[in-house]
């Protein structure tokens, strides 16, 4: 039997998935594997490494390169009010739904470096929800929450977010919300005093609260399709009766073994709310 270089680099690929799980506890197995060994192969140049197999052996045997692989195995990329679309219509729609609960629970699912959170924390401020409503921002990646708690992003980067929030109908100016100096800007930091920065890994782990929404967006792209029930099936376990699920303008609830658990509630930007299903139902379902 003769192996090309891609035969090769498929089965290093799935031997260093099976060693980050095996030793550290972190289950990328059922991630899509062309995305994680493209990402890998990023790796492999960072550390200067001749193969997969040799970043494989550094792995095992020098726990500190675990978070800087992480910082490759997992997908970081985001901006405030990303697809301003999604959160005018989280303004104006779903907002006065939850605030027909006395306190309100949110989850952001792969909060990444907390564009996503810090974004979300604004909307509901102006909307007069904050005092009222704690956001849970979990990750698996331990640097990616460290910076989002931070809250400090690249100057360079405010023009772009500046114009989403714009777009996103903000009812102030985003500068407003920051402070710039050295090249940074940094968040208020009042703006997380309502948030928990958390380890959760939809690989891995349950259900840990009932919310009343959960944003997830641009997650479940880069999980395959077992990974992705399951991290579905959390959500709606998630989610009371008229909840609301948010996913990425790339993602969708079709062809999900969870599908029958949500309605469609915003097509177009991916936004849908929890069903109420008989008992039987749901527990196919899950």
């Amino acid at each position: 039997m003769s192996f090309t270089a891609e035969d090769v680099a498929e089965i290093e690929t799935d031997l260093i998935v099976e060693a980050v799980w095996r030793r550290y506890g972190y289950d990328f197995r059922d991630y899509s594997r062309p995305s994680l060994q493209r990402r890998l192969e990023r790796a492999q140049s960072h550390f200067d490494c001749a193969s997969l197999s040799e970043l494989q052996h550094r792995l095992l045997h020098d726990i500190g390169t675990l978070p800087a692989l992480l910082g490759f195995m997992t997908i970081q990329v985001s901006e405030f009010f990303r697809d301003p679309y999604y959160y005018a219509r989280l303004r104006t729609d779903v907002l006065p739904h939850l605030a027909t609960w006395p306190s309100i629970k949110v989850w952001i699912a792969g909060c990444a470096n907390g564009e996503e959170f810090y974004s979300l924390a604004i909307l509901f401020r102006e909307e007069g929800l904050e005092n009222r409503t704690i956001f849970y921002c979990t990750d698996i990646n331990p640097s990616a929450l460290e910076k989002a708690e931070a809250g400090i992003y690249d100057l360079d980067r405010l023009a772009g977010f500046t114009r989403n929030y714009q777009a996103a109908g903000g009812r102030a100016s985003l500068s407003d919300y920051y402070t710039a100096a050295f090249g940074a800007a940094r968040f208020d930091p009042t703006l997380r005093k309502r948030a928990v920065f958390a380890d959760h890994n939809l690989a891995s782990d349950s259900v840990f609260s009932e919310v009343q929404f959960v944003s997830s967006r641009n997650v479940l792209i880069y999980f395959e399709r077992a990974l992705q029930d399951r991290a579905l099936d959390i959500f709606a376990r998630s989610l009371p009766v008229g909840g609301f699920l948010g996913l990425g303008s790339k993602e969708t609830l079709h062809f999900s073994r969870c599908a029958g658990l949500f309605t469609e509630f915003a097509n177009h930007e991916k936004i849908y709310r929890r069903n109420a299903v008989p008992a039987d139902e749901a527990r196919h379902a899950g």
